[in-house]
């Protein structure tokens, strides 16, 4: 199958969750600064960060570029990737027994054509003990993802309910990827649909 777009992350639950929908990529890891902004939002970070990433990406294929963003909100404060040990278990530990959002951009770009989407979930754990986070954590899944955790692995055992999309929470929502390749002229499913 060829290639319909370039995908701006080394993500590989991004790139299996595109073939899971017959989307073929080129993969194409971005290396932008994921600095938040003074005053910036967690959705305004997100979309910024997937557009960032997309427009970072050469592209002598002529392909669109797809970037994406997630990030885990708890009491208003954005959680990234673990810095180590030590912040995982505390991202971990903030998580037990209560909600948070997990927030999910994407952005397509190609020439002057630029689309972005945002999708919003609420994530209820159950309470987590010490002795399971600390299990969790030396299992190295939660080590590269935003929150600490991955919906998709070992990290599905905290999760009481779950309100949106579960494939954003795995970092590349579906729904609002449908719309940004119908939006380029993609077709899903056999079919070119109009956006």
């Amino acid at each position: 199958m060829n290639p319909v777009l370039v995908l701006a992350s080394a993500s590989p639950r991004r790139r299996q969750l595109l073939e899971q929908i017959g989307i073929a990529c080129l993969v194409r890891p971005a290396d932008v600064d994921e600095t938040p902004r003074a005053d910036e939002t967690a959705p305004a970070f997100a979309a910024r960060l997937a557009f960032d990433k997309a427009r970072a990406v050469r592209n002598d294929a002529g392909l669109p570029v797809l970037g994406a963003d997630t990030v885990v909100v708890v009491d208003g404060r954005m959680l990234g990737k673990p810095r180590d040990r030590a912040d995982g278990l505390d991202m971990l530990e903030r998580l037990s027994g209560r909600s948070h959002e997990v927030i999910s951009a994407v952005a397509m770009v190609r020439g002057g054509h630029e689309a972005g989407r945002v999708s919003v979930s609420a994530v209820r754990f159950r309470a987590i003990t010490a002795a399971e986070r600390e299990a969790y954590w030396a299992s190295g899944e939660p080590a590269d993802k935003a929150g600490a955790y991955a919906i998709q692995g070992l990290g599905a055992l905290f999760v009481e309910h779950l309100e949106g999309s579960y494939s954003g929470v795995m970092g590349l929502p579906l729904f609002e990827t449908g719309e940004l390749l119908a939006a380029f002229g993609i077709r899903v499913l056999g079919v070119r649909r109009e956006a």
